[in-house]
């Protein structure tokens, strides 16, 4: 008899890099996933359940988990897709950025430094699991697309949109003095 999965949503705080390229805000959504394994906990080690989590309108996040009993507690592993709002680090447009989540943890029915737990009540929440894995998958410098333009350096339009009318062949005035530069040849 498959344990249904259990979706509870309330309010969790945006994320944002430190340097301003990329925006996670919503990615969760403030979702909690929660599964009840009360009954899984009572079978053999070994044993495995399947659990499909479908994406609605409240949950950002959609894929397949596999909970498998060890002598410690319940080990979860599966892929998760999700989007998350972005910034092109090129052209500086929002867009939202797909990730595909490969979660592997193990959590504990024992709590131990900084490992995952069960609660109390028996129940799993994959929340900060999916936010840290979430985080690990996004890019370094996400592009709305590979062959993204950017921004024009004199005056910032965007290349995307078509060309500007600055002279293309002239050095930006901030970058005059590198021209001067010449690289010596070592022999």
């Amino acid at each position: 008899m498959p344990l249904s999965v259990a979706i509870i949503m309330s309010q969790f705080a945006g994320l944002t890099s430190g340097q301003g390229l990329f925006i996670i805000s919503k990615l969760l959504q403030r979702a909690m996933l929660i599964i009840d394994v009360s009954q899984q906990l009572k079978e053999p080690i070994g044993s495995i359940r399947h659990y499909r989590i479908d994406k609605s309108d409240d949950i950002p996040v959609c894929g397949e988990v596999d909970l498998v009993r060890t002598d410690r507690g319940i080990l979860v592993s599966g892929t998760l897709e999700t989007k998350a709002k972005a910034v092109c680090s090129r052209c500086l447009r929002s867009f939202d950025q797909s990730l595909t989540i490969k979660i592997e943890e193990e959590y504990l029915t024992k709590a131990e430094g900084g490992a995952f737990t069960i609660s109390e009540d028996r129940e799993i929440d994959l929340t900060e699991a999916v936010r840290q894995y979430s985080l690990l998958a996004f890019p370094m410098k996400p592009l709305c697309r590979q062959d993204c333009a950017g921004l024009c350096p004199w005056c910032g339009h965007n290349f995307n949109l078509g060309p500007c009318g600055c002279p293309s062949g002239e050095l930006v005035p901030r970058f005059a003095q590198l021209a001067r530069l010449t690289l010596e040849e070592k022999g």
